[in-house]
């Protein structure tokens, strides 16, 4: 059974970091990503990563935020830096791809529970 568990989550001042963690069980997945869902808003992509470290980014983190994996404890992490209130979400693992565009959450069957993460001004 596939189990994703995403932590780090918490309230930071705007400008300061949070780093998030997404250890999986049950098997090892080649593409993981985080994506995010503010209030009232929709399940959007923040980042991705393939198994050989091909990295990407939705444009509004760049320069901010850093995805990286241990493959050995197939756990995948996300250093986010300079946050900013717009950050204020709550953050979703994801694996399992199934081909297609990345930044699509249809494109992946499994997800973890969430972490939230709040970004005060």
């Amino acid at each position: 059974q596939v189990q994703l568990v995403e932590s780090g989550g918490g309230l930071v001042q705007a400008g300061g970091s949070l780093s998030l963690s997404c250890a999986a069980s049950g098997r090892t997945f080649n593409t993981m990503a985080w994506f995010r869902q503010g209030p009232g808003k929709e399940r959007e992509f923040v980042s991705g990563i393939r198994s050989l470290g091909m990295v990407y980014y939705a444009d509004f983190v760049k320069g901010r935020f850093t995805i990286s994996r241990d493959n050995a404890k197939n756990t995948v992490f996300l250093q986010m830096n300079s946050l900013k209130p717009e950050d204020t979400a709550v953050y979703y693992c994801a694996a399992e791809f199934t081909g297609g565009r990345l930044e699509e959450a249809a494109n992946f069957r499994s997800w973890g529970q969430g972490t939230q993460v709040t970004v005060s001004s």
